[in-house]
């Protein structure tokens, strides 16, 4: 037992565990996200020919200003590594719907742009893809429950996101 020393005054304290409420929460939650991410891949995939992750990717690219974001915000706002956006931004520039930009006042730095034919292909996606989000989950909630739920996540997000500059974040890696 090498790693327990016994001069330790401490003993490891013991897991809390999930009360069998809290493992039916949880199981349900993981099932569902599973499920729902599914769902909305496949949608897209079918009707765009794009994964979830892209399509995101392009939504932001859209509601920025000048349809411009510099690759380490983007990252961040995808909560992607930079290998991984790197990865789909060359597949997106492949399709013509991102550029990349060297950045003028960085030149290590670049930004990704939404192109014409990505801002279309986001146009002519976004009605499928809001119809299959509202199917999978708002339809199938109460005002009440759809409130509950966003207040819920925010709860959760804003508990999740790191205090600490030093944090292991994907966009970081």
């Amino acid at each position: 037992m090498g790693y327990m020393n016994t001069a330790s005054t401490s003993a490891p304290a013991e897991p809390r565990w999930l009360t069998d409420d809290e493992q039916r929460v949880w199981r349900s939650y993981m099932e569902a996200s599973t499920l729902l991410w599914d769902h909305l891949d496949r949608q897209l995939q079918r009707d765009a020919g794009m994964p979830h992750v892209y399509y995101g990717l392009l939504v932001k690219l859209a509601d920025s200003p000048q349809r411009r974001l510099r690759m380490t915000e983007l990252a961040m706002l995808a909560k992607i590594t930079r290998s991984r956006l790197s990865h789909a931004i060359a597949r997106l520039e492949k399709n013509g719907w991102v550029r990349r930009e060297d950045c003028p006042d960085d030149k290590r730095g670049q930004f990704a742009v939404l192109t014409e034919q990505g801002l279309e292909v986001l146009r002519e996606t976004a009605p499928g893809h809001v119809e299959a989000v509202r199917q999978a989950m708002f339809d199938r909630l109460t005002p009440e429950q759809q409130k509950a739920l966003g207040e819920i996540m925010q709860i959760v997000a804003e508990g999740l996101q790191p205090s600490e500059a030093g944090a292991d974040l994907p966009w970081l890696r």
